[in-house]
């Protein structure tokens, strides 16, 4: 059986292969900021499937591939499409993409997720920079063998979120007036919505926003050390007490509403980096 430091040393090996360097900013892109790709300038797109011990992304609203290229003048290393636990993957491969570019020299990630807003005070269509979580996803990616030999496997979680890019975030949405709430995110596995009852449970443990992403990801960047910024495009509203059946098109909808928005944002920081 292939140990997790040689798939990641195959990966890798034949990323470089394909002319990618090191030291790039990394971004995973999920629902909200796929558009992105069309300011990069595009030196190399590799499909997951053509890449050694990478999962092959199967939700339909996401891509699957590889982008490397430069935006604003930084080299960028774009997962474009990611994995999750709904899909019946494990914590191992959702989080493969963060190994493979913490290997090929990433220091900085930005991540991006749909979400829907718990906090009754933030609108559908609106960003919500993501301070803080809670993992309900039932597991771990350190909580599993080999792990350590990758990282510490008892990583610090007390501050998740580098705490200066999340003030370069503010700063940018006040100066190109941007609606940008900042609070706590709930990850939980899906792929259902939640209850009316959940909602409820989830408001009351301090939950600002939920989705089905992020958190798996976002711890494996600790442990390696990873400077991380995450958004939540909200994309419903869970209200208990004015709950309406899903609305896939509205949904989406309300995510390309702040996906310029989210464009914006995103590219500034890089450009601060």
């Amino acid at each position: 059986m292939t140990s997790m430091t040689q798939q990641l040393e195959e990966s890798t090996q034949f990323l470089k292969d394909q002319g990618i360097e090191s030291g790039a900013v990394g971004i995973i892109l999920g629902t909200g900021l796929g558009d992105l790709v069309e300011h990069l300038v595009i030196e190399k797109e590799i499909a997951f499937d053509a890449m050694p011990h990478v999962p092959e992304a199967t939700v339909e609203y996401h891509s699957g591939k590889l982008i490397y290229g430069t935006l604003n003048s930084k080299k960028v290393l774009v997962f474009q499409g990611r994995f999750h636990l709904y899909e019946g993957y494990n914590f191992f491969e959702i989080t493969y993409p963060v190994r493979i570019l913490h290997a090929l020299g990433v220091q900085k990630l930005i991540l991006s997720n749909a979400a829907g807003a718990v906090n009754l005070d933030f609108n559908k269509g609106e960003i919500m920079l993501i301070e803080d979580h809670i993992n309900l996803q039932g597991g771990s990616p350190l909580a599993e063998k080999g792990t350590d030999a990758i990282g510490n496997r008892f990583v610090d979680m007390s501050e998740p979120y580098c705490p200066v890019m999340t003030q370069t975030a503010k700063t940018i949405a006040s100066e190109d007036d941007i609606t940008l709430h900042s609070g706590v995110y709930a990850a939980v596995v899906g792929p259902q919505l939640e209850t009316k009852a959940e909602y409820r449970y989830l408001k009351i443990i301090g939950a600002d926003a939920v989705g089905m992403s992020t958190v798996p990801e976002v711890i494996v960047a600790n442990q390696l050390e990873m400077d991380c910024i995450a958004f939540s495009v909200l994309t419903d509203v869970c209200d208990p007490n004015n709950l309406k059946p899903i609305d896939i098109p509205d949904i989406m909808a309300m995510a390309k509403k702040a996906e310029q928005s989210l464009i914006i944002l995103v590219k500034k920081i890089i450009s601060s980096l």
